[in-house]
């Protein structure tokens, strides 16, 4: 078989905003974590991350190793450590497989898929839990290999987030909503979840501010130490954004649960104050989704896995909720 690195054309990664530049699978730049230590592993991990290419191979053998592998109670080695194979187009691509270490304490991936010999769309979606120390793509040698069919949007959505950006805690990273949403509309994407580290600090702002983006989410009220945190955080994240970003499309949100308590409450209407006041100002693009109106009633009790964090149905639910406004601001 043929091998190819994964800085090797005609593959394209994405979803690591350093690429281009760098060729680095990390989300933030050393400055940063340096200044936020807290963020130094999460950053050079890259939930969301894809690598894509087009090729009418029959077999594609794929081979990763990660620095290190680490348990997580809430989520499956399927779910952490494996990369995803999605072959087609959109909502209507086939799951391939998957890819992963055998084990919970081994760092290497190695195996071989099959598919039709069709000349097809081919994207990988990276483990979500480590930092990827290499990766490799091998395909029949007779195949021919090519670049992947643009994203209808390539300019990305970037999110900021918790653990639920990131994707906690679906059965696999495909069926987190940022991914959902992705593949439903055909655009690229930035996750930038950080479990249990999503603070709102000012030196986010600055970063995400900079990116070159089609519509800016965030929803970072559960890692919000409390209450008067979010408050003192949630405003002046925002007004950092626009103020870079003058007609930048920003969708605010709020956790994703049934039947909030009094703090939950509270925390819900200090982003929407946010919103408001955007909106009284004048503000014609900015929107608020309240995310007690995700799961619905109906077997909304099944939608989180621990009371916090969506499971797959959690997932499809809110990709549901959010998809239609996405659309409209993306068809502008």
């Amino acid at each position: 078989m043929i091998k190819y690195d994964i800085k090797d054309s005609p593959l394209s990664v994405h979803g690591a905003p350093f690429w281009e530049e760098e060729k680095t699978l990390r989300r933030l730049p050393e400055k940063l974590m340096e200044e936020l230590p807290n963020l130094s592993f999460f950053g050079r991990r890259c939930p969301g991350a894809r690598v894509r290419f087009k090729t009418n191979s029959k077999n594609i053998r794929i081979r990763f190793e990660l620095e290190k592998a680490e348990h997580d109670a809430g989520m499956s080695l399927f779910a952490c450590l494996a990369a995803n194979i999605l072959v087609g187009d959109g909502k209507y691509g086939d799951f391939m497989g998957m890819i992963c270490p055998p084990h919970y304490d081994e760092t290497i991936a190695d195996g071989v898929l099959e598919k039709s010999g069709d000349m097809e769309n081919v994207t990988i979606h990276l483990p979500r839990n480590e930092i990827i120390k290499s990766f490799e793509v091998y395909i029949d040698d007779d195949a021919e290999i090519l670049p992947a069919d643009p994203y209808k949007y390539e300019k990305p959505v970037v999110y900021y987030g918790s653990s639920i950006t990131e994707g906690g805690c679906c059965c696999n990273i495909i069926n987190a909503y940022t991914s959902i949403l992705s593949r439903h509309l055909d655009f690229d994407y930035i996750n930038l979840g950080f479990s249990g580290n999503a603070k709102g600090e000012q030196q986010m702002a600055d970063f995400i501010k900079e990116l070159d983006m089609n519509v800016f989410v965030f929803d970072y009220d559960h890692n919000a130490d409390s209450p008067e945190h979010l408050e003192a955080t949630h405003e002046p994240f925002f007004k950092t954004i626009r103020k870079a970003n003058p007609d930048l499309p920003v969708i605010m949100m709020t956790r994703p649960k049934n039947n909030y308590n009094d703090e939950e409450k509270q925390r819900r209407e200090i982003v929407k104050r946010t919103y408001q006041n955007a909106v009284d100002s004048g503000d014609k693009n900015v929107y608020f989704i309240d995310g007690e109106t995700f799961f619905g009633k109906a077997d909304g009790n099944s939608c989180l896995i621990d009371g916090l964090h969506p499971n797959d149905l959690g997932f499809h639910r809110m990709a549901e909720k959010i998809e239609p406004l996405m659309k409209e601001i993306l068809e502008g």
